[in-house]
């Protein structure tokens, strides 16, 4: 089934693995020669006297034909299963997420593992004298499942230490912000980020050349692996000679991170686009010429060209007041969001499952999925804004902000603002200095 490579270390100590890392269980731990008190200290175990194989979780693979596979018996893998569901639920084996078994010889006395309903084929006869020890499976980038394969059987969580890096980045366009960004050598999770901060006032499909972010974050780092931006803490978007400031404040109330230079909100009343889409294949126009008709007639909304399936978002917090198929427009949402602004979702292949006129939604929830229906020519979303019941260009629209930093944080809140505006240019200075030494 799978060629299987036995690694052997033996190394010879007169003592036994005394530490238990954080997380391990109570109760005698297998005493192994060859101890190593850094990997005991680590795993919760003593590896270098043991066999190791590793091998990843295959399409179709469960927990209980795993643990065959690697010598239990069927009757072994469900009562392992069952002793390790208050730690791991096994339902949750991922395909593609390595292992690592672990095995003691079992030969010196006469003894042999292995099951006789192993699936076990190609390369088992190496694990003949062996026996199954522990089974290490990482469950993700910083974390694994450890599991105990002997009475009585165990699981216990190992978490790799994972530090907190602050980061600069200062990146200007020239092809496209995900391109630019990795040639500076900056993480692409910064991009989702960026995102989710400026939604509200960049559009990052209409980026370009020239434009500029300058950025102070913090990065989870993990054996040297950046597995998420953890906070973006102050940022710059330059775009025409204008400048965009972003400053993470917490109020500790629970609310709003994320402000501008004047303490507005990031967060306005409308998301900027309420999909994501390729490209605007029509404009909002009084004197339009429909593709299917071929007659001239208003086009009061802004034709989005995405796939189909694409989910559609509602812009903005609202109450859904009528979700039906209306003829040309063929299945239309239609979201009323205050006494002023209401939009329309047209064209949609879908619903999204359970919505329902009346049903209050909140800004960026699932609405529908783009689609052709009605009179269309191909998958969009036809988006219509109105304000005061006339319609209005969903492009040009100015979005009202929420609500400002509270009047007795602005002190503390210009305070922060200032310290990440003086770090940003220390940081630009010593770059500079940086690079005028490497001219030198």
């Amino acid at each position: 089934m799978r060629s299987l490579s036995m690694i052997f270390v033996s190394l010879a100590f007169a003592a036994s693995c005394v530490q238990r890392p954080s997380g391990a269980p109570e109760g005698d731990m297998p005493v192994q020669d060859a101890v190593s008190e850094e990997h005991a200290d680590v795993l919760g175990f003593c590896p270098d006297s043991l066999a190791v194989v590793e091998g990843t979780v295959r399409s179709g693979q469960f927990f209980s034909s795993l643990m065959t596979g690697l010598g239990l018996s069927a009757k072994e893998a469900y009562e392992m299963s069952r002793a390790c569901d208050s730690v791991f639920d096994v339902r949750n084996l991922r395909v593609g997420n390595a292992y690592r078994a672990y095995y003691s010889d079992s030969c010196a006395d006469g003894s042999s593992s292995g099951s006789s309903d192993s699936d076990v084929s190609d390369g088992s006869d190496d694990l003949q004298c062996q026996r199954l020890e522990y089974v290490v499976y990482d469950r993700d980038r910083a974390s694994s499942v450890v599991f105990s394969c002997r009475p009585p059987y165990r699981a216990w969580i190992f978490e790799k230490p994972v530090a907190i890096e602050s980061r600069y980045a200062d990146v200007t366009i020239k092809s496209s912000l995900w391109n630019d960004m990795r040639a500076a050598g900056v993480s692409p999770l910064l991009i989702l980020s960026l995102s989710d901060i400026y939604a509200w006032s960049v559009d990052f499909f209409g980026l370009q050349k020239g434009d500029r972010f300058r950025v102070l974050y913090d990065e989870r780092v993990c054996d040297g692996e950046v597995l998420a931006v953890d906070t973006v803490r102050y940022a710059i978007f330059s775009h025409a000679g204008e400048e965009l400031p972003m400053i993470m404040f917490d109020q500790k109330d629970g609310g709003n991170l994320w402000w501008n230079d004047k303490g507005e909100s990031m967060r306005k009343a409308f998301l900027k686009a309420p999909l994501k889409y390729s490209r605007i294949s029509s404009g909002f126009s009084y004197a339009r010429k429909h593709p299917v008709t071929r007659r001239v007639q208003p086009h009061t909304g802004v034709d989005y060209a995405a796939p189909k399936g694409t989910p559609v978002m509602s812009i903005g917090d609202g109450v859904v007041t009528s979700r039906k198929y209306e003829g040309a427009g063929g299945n239309v949402v239609r979201i009323r969001h205050n006494s002023v602004y209401s939009t329309a979702y047209l064209h949609l292949s879908k619903f999204a499952s359970g919505l329902k006129p009346g049903q209050r939604v909140r800004q960026g929830e699932v609405i529908g999925y783009v689609g052709s229906t009605g009179r269309s020519t191909g998958p969009h979303l036809d988006f219509r804004v109105w304000k005061n019941g006339s319609p209005v260009n969903p492009l040009k629209m100015e979005s009202p902000p929420a609500e400002p930093v509270k009047p007795e944080n602005m002190a503390a809140f210009e305070a922060a603002k200032e310290a990440c505006r003086a770090r940003i240019d220390t940081v630009q200075a010593r770059m500079a200095a940086s690079k005028l030494w490497e001219l030198l």
